[in-house]
């Protein structure tokens, strides 16, 4: 094993530090690959061994040298796989020794001379033929190339600040003479103090939004334990609300129930009275009757009548008023529902309230709500051309082959969105020419050209027209003429559905208030648009 490693480095070329190939051996007695030693001679005007420095005049003729090549050969045949390279070889990301042949080993050192990168090697090669005159070197870089002047063939040593551009020495004293140059190097020193300075402050701000997202994920946190705590009371006082209705109701019950006790028991107690009442008349008058019938003389009669005529005396003008009227506590219940319900609606709005009137400042804000919404082609009327997944909707002259559809527009210019606005939703259209931005319930009529088919001219739309000379707000054919924005190019649309409001605002560094609808809106809502001859407008 030993010794088939020493054969083996007794037959490795000293150029490339591989075995050799095509060994040709020159006069000193040196033995080269002979593309080698071909290439090494190629650039030197004198012929000479790398090794031993003997020279040569005239350039030897080179022949292989048979015996050497078979010995390699043998040695290929032999050479365990197990064997170690000597050299480093190179990973992704490595500067290549230019000298190394077949696999390329890393390179340690360039030369700003030579513009080639060598191995630790050939570096020691490099600098052994070169001591007479030491070459700038300094640790491998790639592209060596782009580091020299095309025109001069220099290297880029100074940097012109004038133009912006790194130069030679002589493109100072040519192109660039009078222009404001530094060194090469100090405007490194400048560029990496500026890019420190740079990754500080991109640090500074990461550093920032880290600690905004860990505050927002507290105050969420926060925001959750009270949501939490607050549904739990109010589930709470509800439920203790539902007892005590429960409970009002179950008395007021029972009350109503004892004065129906109360009442039914004086009108049986009456009741009774008068049926006594009754069967004594009765008996009376039964009496009375019999002594009409008894032949008696005149004075029996009239002791007989006499002791009749004692009638008790009963009370004829009866009254009822022991029936309590129940006609009082069904308005008072009434009533108190009444004043329950609107009080739960008042103090739902003051919630509500408190919720819509934070209404968004900057476009950062408005962006919180915003929605990726798309157009329905299945809507669009069919000199409307969709594009852009979509998001964007062109006039064109040419109808498109859009299918029969019951949704779609088939006199107006217009289009419905996909996706219905609920709650909070905020969007931005670029426009072109002239278009109208809407917002639509979807029960809006789909066919013929009348109002009840055109955005903002029915209680179903509501629509802002948009061209370079107006801007007119419609609704319900209302129309509301407003003054131009200076930047109008992009609207942005938000919609609070709950809080009843749709505003619109022109976008560009800023945003600026255009013009604002509060209503009710009892359906959800669809964005649309109109788009007039030779126009466009696309989402963005």
């Amino acid at each position: 094993m030993a010794e088939a490693s020493v054969s083996e480095e007794q037959f490795v070329c000293p150029v490339c530090l591989d075995l050799l190939k095509d060994p040709v051996t020159i006069p000193c007695g040196h033995s080269y690959c002979m593309s080698c030693i071909t290439e090494f001679w190629d650039q030197k005007s004198i012929y000479s061994c790398p090794q031993c420095r003997q020279t040569y005049k005239p350039r030897p003729v080179l022949g292989k040298n048979t015996m050497l090549a078979e010995v390699v050969e043998q040695l290929k045949k032999t050479r365990l796989q197990t064997d170690v390279p000597a050299v480093s070889f190179i990973t992704p990301g490595d500067v290549k020794c230019d000298v190394c042949t077949g696999k390329k080993s890393k390179a340690v050192k360039s030369c700003l001379v030579c513009l080639e990168s060598y191995c630790l090697t050939h570096f020691e090669h490099h600098e052994e033929f070169h001591s007479g005159k030491r070459h700038k070197v300094t640790d491998a870089i790639g592209h060596l190339q782009q580091m020299m002047c095309r025109e001069h063939n220099k290297i880029l040593e100074v940097f012109c600040n004038t133009d912006q551009q790194y130069i030679c020495v002589l493109c100072v004293m040519d192109k660039h003479r009078n222009h404001h140059t530094v060194s090469a190097v100090a405007k490194m020193a400048e560029n990496e103090s500026r890019l420190k300075e740079k990754q500080r402050a991109i640090k500074e701000r990461t550093e920032q939004k880290q600690k905004a997202i860990k505050q927002l994920r507290e105050a969420i946190e926060s925001h959750k334990r009270s949501t939490q705590t607050t549904v739990e009371d109010c589930t709470r006082v509800f439920t203790e609300l539902i007892c005590f209705i429960k409970r009002s109701c179950s008395e007021l019950t029972e009350q109503i129930r004892d004065q129906e006790r109360a009442a039914v028991s004086r009108a049986e107690g009456l009741m009774e009275r008068l049926k006594q009442e009754i069967d004594h008349l009765k008996r009376t008058n039964t009496e009375l009757e019999q002594l009409s019938h008894t032949d008696c003389n005149h004075i029996r009669f009239l002791q007989n009548l006499k002791s009749l005529s004692a009638v008790p005396d009963f009370t004829d003008n009866l009254t009822f008023d022991f029936f309590f009227s129940f006609n009082g506590v069904r308005k008072s219940v009434c009533h108190l529902k009444q004043k329950m319900e609107a009080f739960c609606k008042e103090e739902r709005k003051k919630i509500s309230v408190t919720h819509s009137d934070i209404v968004p400042k900057t476009r950062e804000e408005f962006l919180l709500y915003s929605h990726q919404l798309t157009l329905d082609p299945n809507t669009a009327h069919r000199n409307l051309c969709l594009s852009e997944g979509n998001r964007a909707v062109t006039y064109t002259a040419t109808p498109q082959p859009h299918p029969d559809h019951p949704d779609r527009f088939d006199k107006c210019f217009q289009v419905l969105g996909k996706e219905s606005v609920c709650g909070r939703c905020y969007w931005e259209v670029e426009w072109n020419n002239s278009v109208q931005i809407s917002v639509s319930y979807k029960s809006i009529s789909r066919k013929g050209h009348s109002k009840e088919n055109r955005f903002g001219c029915n209680d179903q739309s509501w629509s802002l027209f948009c061209s370079s000379l107006n801007f007119v707000f419609w609704h319900n054919s209302e129309v509301i003429e407003l003054p131009v924005p200076s930047s109008s190019c992009r609207i942005g649309v938000f919609v609070d559905h709950n809080a009843g409001t749709l505003t619109f605002y022109s976008v560009s560094d800023t945003v600026r208030h255009i013009y604002r609808v509060r209503t009710t809106f009892t359906k959800p809502l669809y964005l649309g648009f109109v788009v007039g001859y030779e126009s466009s407008v696309k989402l963005c």
